[in-house]
């Protein structure tokens, strides 16, 4: 029996360094806009600017649980972040469906909580063979190009009464 292919199109994978210069971006406009301009002076105005609780200033944690949402926010909203839209770039899942909250929330604020404290690990990114970090692999998602595409050729599966008989329970 001579065998037959599917041919499709899927988004092709984003790798290491189109994800870190994204990735940059956004460190730059979360800490530009959210600590610099917005905590900052909002602390310095209400006189809150030397707070602190445990050993860590109230406008740190406000800037990092802001920093956490921005990522968690945009990810779910748009599949993407400010940065990953520059670069044409978009979160979606292993499965192909939609990002549920539950899914932004593991790979966003838990999983990307783990990669910025071992930072080493977002390094996994370049070794990996769809390029997913720790945070991909725990929400399973990963991290693909807009609008660039690759062909695919996955070979087709014989008729359901092919492999019956291929298997010899097709006969009576």
């Amino acid at each position: 029996m001579e065998q037959t292919y599917d041919t499709t199109y899927e988004a092709k994978v984003a790798g290491f360094w189109i994800r870190f210069c994204a990735y940059l971006v956004d460190i730059l406009i979360v800490w530009a806009v959210l600590k610099l301009l917005i905590v900052h002076n909002l602390f310095s105005i209400t006189g809150l600017d030397s707070v602190t609780v445990w050993v860590f200033q109230l406008e740190d944690i406000v800037a990092g649980l802001l920093f956490y949402l921005y990522f968690v926010i945009m990810t779910k909203i748009n599949g993407q972040t400010l940065g990953k839209m520059i670069f044409g770039l978009k979160v979606v899942t292993d499965m192909g469906t939609p990002l549920t909250w539950t899914t932004v929330i593991v790979r966003e604020w838990f999983g990307r909580y783990i990669s910025a404290t071992i930072q080493l690990l977002y390094l996994i990114v370049a070794i990996t063979p769809q390029h997913k970090a720790v945070h991909d692999y725990l929400a399973d998602t990963h991290v693909v190009h807009e609008n660039t595409f690759k062909l695919v050729k996955k070979k087709q599966l014989p008729p359901f009464t092919e492999v019956k008989e291929l298997q010899g329970e097709g006969q009576v």
